[in-house]
Formats: structure tokens, sequence, C-alpha cells
């Protein structure tokens, strides 16, 4: 395994332990529980250490656990055998637009959220769940695209899939939400064309297109 590989994995498993810890969080608010992290990390059978290097305070914890029961609902289709360059448009339109519908639909909660981490009030970092959501719709590049410029995609991506984006499409350019979703769905259109070169044509023609 080499070290990049090494540090992809060790990645993907701190995002498995959080999300082991925040399934344990929902768990048992579910059970009308206010947990501590000590709680939680009992109850998904992680040491507390470990447990507090993820979350400081409950306060942190338990707004995650609930940010992440919203974010529950984005459905990413997997690649099918055979699925190549040609299927990743429309599997990028398809989370941008969820994503974008998801914090649209939550939006007084994600204002909250990104006022918190902005002011330093929580110490908890934001969750990575976009991250996940592009690499997995981005998938057929993997053969396609060096691992760099892959990551540079996802992460280029990643600044149409959020808060941070509604914003400043509606706070300061002054656009009403169905504007600023075809600009969302534009620029994402646009970047995954700009990085392969033009070699992608962008998929759905008759679907969604950024303003003239």
């Amino acid at each position: 395994m080499t070290g990049q590989e090494k540090s992809f994995e060790r990645v993907n498993q701190k995002r498995r332990t959080r999300a082991e810890l925040l399934r344990a969080a929902q768990d048992l608010t579910a059970k009308g529980q206010q947990p501590s992290v000590a709680d939680v990390a009992d109850h998904a059978g992680i040491s507390r250490a470990t447990a507090y290097r993820y979350f400081s305070t409950p306060e942190d914890m338990i707004r995650e656990a609930a940010l992440d029961a919203v974010a529950s609902g984005i459905s990413i289709e997997l690649p099918k055998e055979g699925d190549g360059v040609a299927s990743v448009p429309l599997r990028v339109e398809s989370v941008v637009r969820q994503v974008y519908d998801m914090v649209e639909t939550n939006e007084a909660m994600f204002r909250a959220l990104l006022a918190s981490s902005v002011s330093g009030k929580g110490e908890a970092k934001r969750g990575a769940r976009r991250i996940a959501w592009l690499t997995a719709a981005l998938e057929p590049l993997r053969q396609t695209l060096p691992p760099d410029e892959l990551r540079r995609l996802v992460h280029g991506l990643a600044l149409m899939t959020g808060i941070e984006t509604l914003v400043v499409l509606k706070d300061v350019c002054d656009l009403k939400s169905g504007e600023a979703q075809e600009v969302v769905l534009w620029a994402a259109k646009a970047l995954l064309a700009g990085a392969l070169g033009g070699a992608v044509e962008t998929a759905g023609e008759g679907a969604s297109h950024g303003p003239r």
C-alpha cells in the first residue's frame, strides 16, 4: 500500500468512527436520553478518549447527529458495471440537486451551523458528507483522471454543495431559489467539463441550464 493509499484509508477510518458515534448519539436521543460524550462512546463501543477527539461537548455531538439524520435522505446511485465517463454528469447533477434541496429545506439549521463554525463557538469540525457523496458520483472517473486531479475536482464541486453556496447566491447575489439552483447546477457542470478538458459532454441538455 502506497503512502497516498494509507493516508486515504486513515481518512476513511476517521469518517467511519465519526459516523458510528453519530449513529450511537441518534440511538440514545431517540430513546429520550440526553447523552454525554462518554455515554455515546460507551454505546458505540469506542474509547472515550477517541470520542472526545471528535466531539468536545454533548451540544456539538447532538447538533451533528441531528444534521446527520437530515443528510441521510441523500440517495447516491452507485455506478453499475459498465458505467463509464458518460454517466458522470447526470450522477453529479443528481447529487448537487439533492444537496441543494436538502440545505434549502433545512436552511435555518444550516445557517445556525455555519454561524457556529465561523464564530468558533462550536469546536467540532464540520462533517465531510459532501466529499463522500461527490466521490461516489465521480467513481467512474477513477480510471480516467489522476488521483490528484480527481481529488481537486471533488473539492471544487464541494464549493457548489453547501450552505455557503446558498448564502452567497441568496444574500450576496440576491437570487431567488430557482435562480440560485440553476446557477449551482450550471457551475457544477462547468467545473466537471473543465476538469475533463471538454472530453465529457454535459448530460441532460434539456434539463437545467445556467442564466443566459
